[in-house]
């Protein structure tokens, strides 16, 4: 990574200084060293950002449908031919692992393309009235610019998952990214549409830290919708400010993902289930599984596979080919990782597997004989560790499974797929999966939560309307004729 290339902030179309007296530190979270300084934007670039996207969208909103199909596409194509270099910087900045960068590229990718469309699927309709003569028009418009605040743990899809849609719409776009990942959730963002040939001021990024700016980002009266993923708290504190100035919103929030095992369920394959969906990037994803509630009649047996799967996971250094778990994003993680463990022991959690922590690699920890109500069970754990909890039944399993106040993703093993679905129906979340685990993600299906886990819905058709409004125009074709 050419860290030189990454100090300035990009807004308005150009690369310049953030006008603020202070830094942003972008680490490296496995050594633990700094990769680069970048001068923090204030809330006056925030508004130098808002007001290009404002003035660029009013002329991109106009381009041929099929002229901005094609951009997106040709995006697509630098993205592709970039390859290499945004593996580089995801392992350098987030602690990816090779798979891991390799599947967030993949996933930037679909969403591009699966955008590419959405300028030509923004149909309109005529209906008919109730009065006569007239004529219903429905046209469906992009809403003028989005304001979209990423996270560190994917940065590069997460962030690309709101601004695709959003620009191929027709909108202007301003990106703040988390400040631990600027470059992957922000920056390079920047690069790339710029490389492709996007209007200039059409997206902006913005560094800052959201201890100096406040709620200058979302309480700006351009953006007529902020798009967020990121913790619950944060969250309900964005949905207030946005609904205080009647602004749309879009949450992606935290997660506390039950995996359920039936006793009828294939052990194997739910053992490695749980690996791939409590591990893949260190269980630093929000649809991870967090609680794997497993019918008494196959724990044992679940337990001794699920321990072995977790005993072969390598961990280490992120830009080694064999590394699985790489650095969780900075030490107060493995802290607060490290707390919740210590305390559900106390409470009677047994240790079933506790790997080595080094720095911020913390490898696989498993207690079991966990309750719903330990501290292990009660919060979003977003690292490697997770706690087994036994039950007696089906029901059971779906009454623990719902007793979280979250409600995104999940999952259900079970012998027979429709008996799999019933459970599935009764699990009181936006997203589940049968006979495999809860981290699924895919371009043309709605993504989101319910409870505290989120509004709103990415991918596809939903994404769509998310960065569009429907406005009615009536046409009266002859005389109309009043009551008075």
């Amino acid at each position: 990574m050419n860290t030189d290339q990454w100090t300035k902030q990009f807004i308005a179309g150009q690369w310049r200084e953030g006008q603020s007296d202070n830094y942003v530190t972008d680490l490296n979270p496995f050594t633990q060293e700094p990769l680069l300084k970048i001068r923090g934007a204030t809330p006056d670039d925030i508004d130098m950002a808002y007001k290009a996207a404002l003035a660029a969208q009013g002329e991109w909103k106009e381009v041929n449908a099929y002229e901005r199909s094609a951009m997106m596409m040709k995006l697509a194509e630098v993205i592709s031919r970039r390859r290499e270099e945004i593996i580089d910087i995801l392992q350098l900045e987030s602690g990816s692992s090779r798979v891991k960068a390799e599947t967030e590229i993949n996933f930037v990718l679909a969403i591009v393309k699966e955008a590419s469309s959405f300028s030509v699927r923004m149909h309109g309709m005529i209906l008919p009235s109730l009065i006569p003569g007239k004529e219903n028009r429905i046209y469906k418009l992009p809403v003028g610019v989005v304001g979209v605040i990423g996270p560190f743990n994917f940065p590069f899809y997460l962030a690309m998952r709101a601004i695709a849609p959003a620009i191929a719409c027709g909108n202007g776009v301003v990106v703040k990214p988390a400040t631990e990942t600027p470059v992957s959730g922000g920056l390079i963002i920047g690069s790339v549409f710029e490389e492709a040939g996007f209007p200039k001021g059409l997206i902006s990024v913005t560094v800052a830290k959201s201890s100096e700016i406040g709620d200058a980002f979302t309480e700006h009266p351009i953006p007529s919708v902020i798009s967020f993923t990121g913790s619950t708290e944060v969250g309900r504190h964005i949905g207030e400010v946005c609904g205080r100035n009647l602004k749309r919103v879009a949450l992606e929030l935290g997660g506390n993902n039950a995996m359920i095992v039936l006793e009828d369920a294939n052990i194997e394959g739910a053992a490695e289930s749980a690996a791939f969906g409590k591990f893949m990037h260190q269980g630093q994803i929000c649809m991870a599984v967090n609680r794997i509630i497993v019918h008494r009649k196959v724990y044992d047996e679940f337990l001794r596979r699920f321990k072995e799967k977790a005993s072969h996971i390598r961990t280490g250094d992120p830009r080694e080919k064999d590394t699985i778990i790489g650095p969780l994003i900075n030490n107060k993680q493995v802290e607060r990782i490290r707390d919740l463990w210590d305390k559900s022991v106390a409470q009677g959690a047994k240790v079933l597997y506790e790997g080595k922590v080094e720095g911020n690699v913390m490898g696989p920890h498993i207690l079991y004989d966990v309750r719903n109500d330990m501290p292990i069970a009660q919060e979003e754990i977003f690292g490697p560790a997770c706690g087994v909890i036994p039950v007696d039944s089906e029901e059971e399993a779906i009454r623990v499974a719902n007793d979280s106040p979250y409600g995104l993703s999940g999952a259900v093993h079970a012998g027979s797929l429709e008996h799999g679905v019933e459970v599935a129906m009764q699990i009181e979340t936006g997203m589940i999966h049968v006979n495999d685990q809860s981290v699924n993600d895919e371009p043309i299906i709605a993504f989101g939560g319910e409870k505290a886990s989120g509004l709103g819905r990415y991918g596809g058709q939903w994404a769509l309307d998310e960065f569009t409004t429907t406005k009615w125009i009536s046409v009266q074709t002859k005389q109309r004729e009043y009551a008075f």
